[in-house]
């Protein structure tokens, strides 16, 4: 499997941008679909972005789309999630995550994920 470490979390207020970094070892990363989820209190776990084995598809949720980019480095097993115009209802634990599988999702219906390896998680808090 990979192993996955977050990190780029923190506190930065509504209409800001964060820049959420995820180191990938173990494995090699290339041979994965890596993307990312969030937990906000109260709440489930959802599918945040994801992005393809060469970054060449990327998927989103359609509550971030316009808002967030992702991106990978596999030279430097890297993954990056670019959070612009934040909302304080973005405010959540993000994990970073990887699989063989990409992300599914039925038309117009939301993305489903079955993720194999999970990150510890890093907290994002956007203030008003």
């Amino acid at each position: 499997q990979v192993q996955l470490v977050e990190s780029g979390g923190g506190l930065v207020q509504a209409g800001g941008s964060l820049r959420l970094s995820c180191a990938a070892s173990g494995r090699t990363f290339s041979y994965f679909v890596a993307g990312w989820f969030r937990q906000a209190p109260g709440k489930e776990r959802e599918f945040v972005a994801a992005i393809s084995l060469s970054g060449g598809g990327t998927y989103f949720a359609d509550s971030v789309k316009d808002r967030f980019t992702i991106s990978r480095d596999n030279a430097k097993n890297m993954l990056y999630l670019q959070m612009d115009s934040l909302s304080p209802e973005d405010t959540a634990v993000y994990y970073c995550a990887a699989d063989r599988m990409p992300p599914l999702r039925t038309v117009a219906g939301p993305y489903k994920w079955e993720v194999g390896n999970w990150g510890q998680g890093t907290q994002v808090t956007v203030s008003t």
